[in-house]
């Protein structure tokens, strides 16, 4: 459903397409929203019961909602109004905003509650996420899809940036205040999306030989699941990426434990981590030089070894300095590589399990973070930080080297 042009027509900039800015900016204020939330929410729990357990808990509540729903968000998408889907998820998040600030106003905020929002945002980033993508490049041309991709990376890294510290500034004004914005940023994303309207019915469903008695297809939410790896270039794209996810959470968790043996203050580990957010930025203004002066299978190739190069470098010299220029090193090639995955996708995937294989790539990307986390732990309970990071680094380049050599990756091009 992506904008065409009449034949002998010229694209509008982007800058001058109005739906497309309204529904970016929309989206950067849904995604600072939940950047904020996902700082203030753990805080405050943490001043209610003490507990870091209980903290992590809205973090593993978050996280789980979206996992379970991820893949009939994307079957939703595929089958029902992307339009009404995003109205009815920025709706839920903001209810949900602003039901915890009233309830910290009057001092009536339970757990519950508090986890409670924890599965509706998880459940809302599940559905809206889908949605909202193929929203965001219903509107514009296909000449213009990479640009647009790339103006979506800043949004993504800026949030990202600003989130945080925006949050424990934000509480410091007053409990209620970072809920109070999180129902502002979920107020404007609502009205982006009332706003703009666009071609928003799914696409016509081909007929396929998976189909039941009564034209209703077995495993539907599976579909782009399926398709993806089915697809050999899509299957390793997406699994080098996953990779990527699931090591490069890992190396998060090492690198905090390996600046605490060195003495780092926690203002400063805070610092030396916002290098990924810094590096995602800068490579949101790379995104176009990389595309044309890489293919996707080098390119993908170059961010995974560069990242697996990246992990070993706080083992050898460690400091808040060493990590921060890591981690922007880890995270240059990101913004490119999810453009990159985005282009594949809309270029190989049928319009009719677009949405489902956008759902299905979230997940795959997503269930990394929580396996990195803890086998990390469970690595570091056993063996010094920076062992576990040569590790890290050692068990990417391994899984690397017979995509590296095979011609599956190297051999694609940015065409269909």
């Amino acid at each position: 459903m992506t904008a065409t042009l009449e034949p002998g027509s010229t694209a509008v900039p982007l800058r001058r397409n109005r739906r497309f800015q309204t529904l970016w900016a929309g989206s950067a204020a849904a995604m600072l929203g939940t950047c904020v939330a996902d700082t203030a929410y753990p805080l405050l729990l943490l001043a209610m019961t003490g507990s870091p357990t209980v903290a992590g808990a809205f973090g593993a509540v978050q996280f789980g909602a979206s996992v379970l729903f991820g893949l009939h968000g994307g079957a939703v998408a595929d089958r029902h109004d992307r339009r009404r889907i995003l109205i009815l998820a920025d709706t839920a998040r903001l209810l949900t905003a602003l039901s915890v600030a009233l309830a910290l106003a009057a001092d009536r905020l339970t757990v519950p509650h508090a986890l409670l929002a924890a599965a509706v945002i998880g459940a809302t980033m599940a559905y809206g996420g889908p949605a909202r993508m193929l929203a965001l490049r219903a509107v514009v041309p296909p000449e213009q899809l990479r640009q647009a991709l790339s103006q979506d990376e800043l949004r993504v890294n800026g949030a990202a940036l600003a989130g945080p510290p925006l949050a424990g500034f934000l509480l410091g004004l007053g409990t209620a205040v970072p809920f109070l914005a999180t129902v502002l940023t979920s107020g404007l994303a609502l009205g982006a999306s009332v706003a703009v309207r666009f071609d928003s019915r799914p696409g016509a469903q081909a007929p396929t030989d998976g189909r039941e008695e009564g034209g209703r297809e077995k495993g539907a939410a599976f579909a782009g699941l399926r398709y993806l790896f089915a697809h050999r270039v899509l299957r390793g794209t997406v699994l080098v990426a996953a990779a990527l996810n699931l090591t490069g959470s890992a190396m998060l968790l090492a690198v905090m434990v390996l600046l605490r043996d060195h003495g780092t203050s926690q203002a400063g580990i805070g610092l030396a981590l916002t290098g990924e957010a810094v590096g995602g930025l800068l490579g949101a203004l790379l995104v176009s030089r990389l595309h044309r002066l890489l293919s996707p299978g080098a390119l993908l190739l170059a961010v995974a070894w560069s990242g697996a190069a990246a992990f070993a470098v706080p083992a050898v010299a460690a400091g808040p300095v060493v990590v921060f220029a890591a981690l922007a090193l880890t995270s240059l090639g990101v913004p490119a590589l999810r453009v990159m995955l985005d282009v594949l996708v809309f270029q190989r995937v049928p319009e009719e399990v677009r949405g489902r294989a956008m759902a299905g790539t979230m997940t795959l990307l997503m269930a990394g973070l929580p396996l990195g986390t803890m086998t990390a732990g469970l690595l570091l309970d056993r063996l010094p930080a920076a062992t576990v990071l040569v590790l890290l680094a050692a068990a990417l380049a391994a899984a690397l080297l017979p995509l590296t050599f095979g011609r599956t990756l190297r051999g694609t091009s940015w065409t269909a």
